[in-house]
């Protein structure tokens, strides 16, 4: 076995690791965190405010940090070698979208939420919600895309190659990008609901399957 299987194995693994915690704990955040706060009394609210949001928000967003740059070490390879394909440029595109979503606004604006930053926290509350719960929407299909990418993605059909990519790749980015645009001006709409950003999301995943697929 050569050194750069074993060196490129590591990346993967270590990227995968990352990749639970951080995709855990958006999970925790949308499903748990977010129902026991709307239920929480003052007193207990305060506390959760005060001790386990920061500290939960800290391993959120180093989680993302380390696997969004794993990641790239890892894209870098791909191309390198000639296997990039349709899926794993859309998987990409939406862990990079969901990454600068927790650093550039979900994180921002979570600290104002939490007192630990001056500004309007009734502002900052729905702007940092409607990231988190755009990236639960994204989460899914960028999780089928990753796979996609290893089991899926080297049909000829979906090999980037000098003839540039499919039909399907181009209208997902389009799609994706439009949903990035309602997360930072828009609203929640059927994902506000935990039951409305799952199944969403798994329509999402399925649409982008069928396109990249079928165009």
């Amino acid at each position: 076995m050569e050194a750069m299987q074993i060196i490129t194995f590591l990346f993967k693994w270590v990227h995968l690791l990352f990749g639970i915690a951080w995709i855990g704990l958006l999970y925790y955040f949308n499903f748990v965190q977010t129902e026991y706060f709307k239920e929480a009394s003052p007193e207990g609210l305060s506390d959760a405010k005060a001790k386990l949001a920061p500290r939960a928000l800290a391993w959120f967003r180093w989680a993302a940090m380390f696997t969004f740059l794993t990641g790239v070490v890892l894209l870098v390879g791909m191309s390198h070698t000639g296997l990039t394909n349709d899926y794993i440029v859309l998987g990409s595109l939406m862990g990079t979208i969901m990454f600068l979503n927790v650093w550039l606004i979900i994180w921002p604006n979570q600290k104002i939420v939490l007192g630990l930053a001056d500004g309007d926290a009734a502002q900052a509350a729905p702007k940092a919600a409607l990231a988190s719960r755009t990236n639960t929407l994204l989460s899914a299909p960028m999780a089928f895309c990753m796979l996609a990418s290893s089991h899926l993605g080297y049909a000829a059909q979906h090999l980037l190659s000098g003839s540039g990519a499919s039909l399907g790749m181009w209208v997902s980015i389009v799609l994706i990008l439009l949903i990035e645009v309602n997360a930072i001006f828009g609203k929640p709409g059927p994902i506000a609901s935990i039951r409305g950003v799952i199944h969403m999301g798994l329509a999402l995943a399925a649409l982008i399957f069928c396109l990249v697929l079928f165009l």
